[in-house]
């Protein structure tokens, strides 16, 4: 079985509530970039998922589903298991890929990421 056909496999479990937003193809190309610990990049994976050049709307639909907890927040322990949002079978992120990843988003130093931040770290 080859990269993509495993990477295809594994979204039997994908999270549907992501079906209309994007396509199993764009999380496939998403999850090859970054499968190996310390290789997640989160401006690289939104590229690669085309969540850069989804709408606003989009963005905020696809943060909701982030926000597990319904807390209107990411919070980092949401963040560490962000690639189990895409699949099931995702690796949880290391301690240095996420504080990363927080701090990007993080605009005020909260320790938390609103949708404010969340959607303008997704856009280029």
């Amino acid at each position: 079985m080859n990269p993509t056909q495993y990477y295809f496999s594994c979204y039997r479990s994908f999270d549907m509530a992501l079906a209309g937003i994007l396509t199993e193809a764009e999380i496939a190309a998403g999850l090859q970039s970054c499968q190996d610990a310390d290789s997640f990049d989160y401006k690289t994976f939104f590229v690669k998922v085309g969540l850069n050049s989804k709408s606003k709307d989009q963005l905020a639909q696809v943060f909701g589903i982030l926000d597990q907890d319904r807390s209107g927040f990411i919070e980092e322990n949401e963040l560490k298991l962000f690639l189990q949002n895409f699949s099931a079978s995702a690796r949880a992120l290391t301690d240095a890929e996420t504080k990363a990843f927080l701090a990007a988003g993080d605009s005020d130093g909260d320790g938390k990421i609103g949708v404010d931040g969340k959607t303008a770290c997704m856009k280029p």
